[in-house]
């Protein structure tokens, strides 16, 4: 069994935990109060690649913790960005998720981190794992290199414990779904030096969309997760992380509108054929390692590889408009294997000391990421399917391979950061990156510059204005194609450049934080391909002309109102556009999947210890499903509501929750364009128990 090491690596130290530690020993804590946390988040740790406060941090960063992930019962990342206005959920096609994030689309490779490193994210995220969700929002390319313009999503994982627990869960939904949740922590050692946090999921999930013959869509999904922390001296921390995730569902690649923005037949059908899935199986392991030098000077390190295997049975339906008047469609199956590798590495040096007087939150590091991919792909024949037709056999020639191929480059960059504060009202933030990518006709060499200026009026409150720039390397270095009139011409990494003014308050005794921003992203050089009339036998023209700018504002508040009622809400506008100097079919139009409102809320009523409530209201704008803005996806809300209920059970406590999804029943799409859009589900319902020990 390929989790055989993993499990029982786990199972070893949750049977460790009970036979070493002596209960005799043991200090019981009781403590009175609310049920749960409070919904305010004070620092995050990957807008400034350390632990920093929010209020001294010059840009807009939002932090979604477990609290909220627990009570909306969330096992897909999209499930939690929901909770920020500023992230749009795009396609959900091929059991994986992709996210927009102030209107640009987040990539794969360079668009999420796990605790820092950049994590490739071609799959859906195991949420069992995180602690919490950061949303670094505008250009963060100082620290971690190439990204889009929007910012970067930094899932924080759990970390282990000093105190011994365990938690075990299960919840249900009125389709059949199943999820069964083991969380664990503690020490291994009577000193504490040695520490662990394991997690172990399995889950089954049904969904309501059908495939033709009738079979519902489902996914298997079996998760692993391990990390040891060693104190190897009062200074030194060692920290070894492992997991493992393999996740087969069926494919579903979307449903297909027809020019007015209707489902092309019924909101549940797949166009794939049942027996078209996707099976992958991701492992990361990695080391990070702490050590303070003095108490000024610190050094943090830490590598970590991912392995991403994954076989793709695809039956790759066609769009065809006409298919709801009777016509066929055509398949054209293959099946697909990739393997990717994802290894990163950091550095960094951090202090925090006085120099002329001023204080200095000093930061110089270097990373780098090596990538490498293969792809191997066997053709099918093509076939055409009417509706209500047998569904044919795939009829994969195993014999050729179709297309082979390995794709492979690194890249590395310095970078350094300083947070200047000149005295208690006024800091200064500086910084910049000097990156390198080596990559077959594609080397990029980039200097960016970051700077920001915050005001403290009180300890309270921050203004600040910032201005920060980003890149992304094309996929080739010139222009490969000979039919072009600037075949052979060199090309420049996109670039934007993000202006953003913020304020941030912190009120109601430090419990409630309130946020606003205004910012204006541009993106620059992005490749424009045009026909070409001219003279010679070129058939187009390539430029490096295109631009995108999307300028808005975000509003936002997250923590407490009063004791008992607590709240995460948001509410971003924003206004997208293709630049002027693009293809003029594009010129002015606005982007797929960016709406111009968006808005999220959740809540929480505490009754009292054992009784609490939970509502949710998640608004979209009208949102195009083309590039060429004719195909207008509708504007719609969300109303989700829950409800926690804690017990006693034979002197065990255990912890019911209840929650209606979508409780007014409501049809909408959500994520992708017109030949892939998403149909998410209608009512539905949710139980889950919890039993800590």
């Amino acid at each position: 069994m390929k989790y055989a090491p993993l499990v029982s690596a786990i199972a070893l130290a949750l049977v460790s935990t009970h036979s070493v530690a002596d209960d005799s020993n043991i200090e019981i804590i009781e403590v009175k109060g609310s049920y749960f946390n409070n919904y305010k988040v004070d620092n995050a740790s990957g807008a400034m690649r350390g632990d920093m406060s929010l209020l001294e941090t010059a840009q807009s960063v939002s932090v979604i913790n477990d609290i909220i992930i627990n009570e909306q019962l969330a096992t897909t990342l999209s499930e939690v960005l929901q909770n920020d206005a500023s992230l749009i959920a795009g396609s959900k096609q091929r059991n994986r998720e992709v996210f927009n994030l102030r209107g640009f689309e987040l990539s794969s490779n360079n668009g999420y981190l796990r605790d820092g490193h950049q994590h490739w994210s071609h799959y859906q995220q195991p949420i069992e794992i995180l602690e919490s969700v950061e949303v670094i929002k505008g250009p963060s390319s100082i620290l971690y290199g190439q990204s889009a313009p929007g910012g970067l999503v930094n899932m924080v994982t759990k970390k282990p414990t000093f105190n011994r627990f365990t938690t075990v869960g299960a919840d249900v939904d009125h389709l059949g779904s199943t999820r069964f949740t083991l969380d664990s922590g503690g020490a291994l050692n009577d000193d504490e030096s040695l520490r662990y946090r394991g997690v172990l999921v399995q889950q089954n999930a049904v969904y309501e969309r059908e495939y033709q013959n009738g079979e519902q869509r489902e996914r298997d999904r079996l998760l692993g997760a391990l990390v040891l922390d060693y104190d190897v001296t009062d200074n030194l921390l060692v920290r070894f992380h492992a997991d493992q995730t393999n996740d087969k569902a069926g494919l579903d690649t979307g449903a297909w509108l027809n020019s007015d923005g209707n489902v092309i037949g019924d909101n549940k059908t797949i166009r794939d054929m049942s027996w078209a899935f996707t099976d992958i199986t991701v492992n990361n392991l990695g080391v990070d390692v702490e050590y303070a030098l003095n108490n000024e000077w610190q050094l943090k390190a830490g590598i970590n590889k991912q392995n991403f295997e994954r076989q793709r049975f695809e039956s790759a339906p066609k769009y065809n408009e006409n298919v709801e008047h009777g016509q066929s469609y055509t398949s054209r199956p293959y099946d697909r294997f990739d393997d990717w590798e994802f290894s990163t590495a950091y550095l960094d040096l951090t202090a925090d000391l006085t120099l002329a007087g001023m204080n200095h939150q000093l930061l110089i590091g270097a990373n780098g990421l090596n990538y490498y991919y293969q792809q191997t792909k066997y053709d099918g024949q093509s076939f055409d399917y009417t509706v209500g037709d047998s569904e044919p056999d795939a009829n994969i020639n195993y014999d050729e391979i179709a297309s082979q191929s390995i794709t492979e480059y690194h890249y590395y960059g310095f970078y350094f950061q300083d947070l200047i504060s000149l005295n208690d009202q006024w800091q200064i933030s500086l910084g910049g990156r000097y990156d390198i990518q080596k990559k077959d006709n594609a080397d990029n060499e980039t200097f960016l510059p970051k700077a920001g200026i915050l005001y403290h009026p009180s300890d309270e409150i921050t203004l600040y204005a910032s201005y920060s720039e980003g890149f992304e390397p094309q996929t080739t270095e010139t222009i490969v194609d000979d039919s072009d009139v600037n075949y052979g011409m060199e090309l420049e990494a996109m670039t934007s450049e993000q202006f953003e003014i913020g304020a941030k308050w912190q009120l109601l005794d430090d419990r409630l934080l309130l946020t606003g921003a205004i910012f204006d992203i541009t993106k620059n050089g992005m490749l424009v391909t045009e026909d070409y009339a001219g003279p010679g036998d070129y058939q187009t023209i390539t430029t490096q002309a295109g631009t995108q700018r999307h300028q808005g504002f975000e509003l936002g508040a997250q923590g407490s109102i009063t004791d008992r009622l607590f709240l995460m809400t948001s509410v971003m506008q924003l206004d997208a556009a293709y630049g002027e100097d693009n293809d003029v079919t594009l010129a002015g139009n606005t982007p797929i999947d960016v709406p111009k409102w968006s808005a999220s809320l959740w809540s929480r009523y505490e009754f009292n210890e054992k009784i609490a409530i939970n509502a949710g209201a998640f608004y979209q704008g009208e949102r195009y499903a083309d590039v060429e803005n004719t195909i207008v996806k509708d504007a719609y809300t969300r109303i989700d509501i829950g409800a926690t209920y804690s017990s006693t059970i034979y002197q065990q406590e255990v912890n019911f929750r209840f929650n209606i999804e979508n409780l007014l029943d409501k049809t909408y799409l959500a994520g992708g364009s017109y030949s892939s859009v998403t149909v998410e589900d209608g009512r539905h319902f949710r139980l889950s128990m919890q039993m800590p020990f």
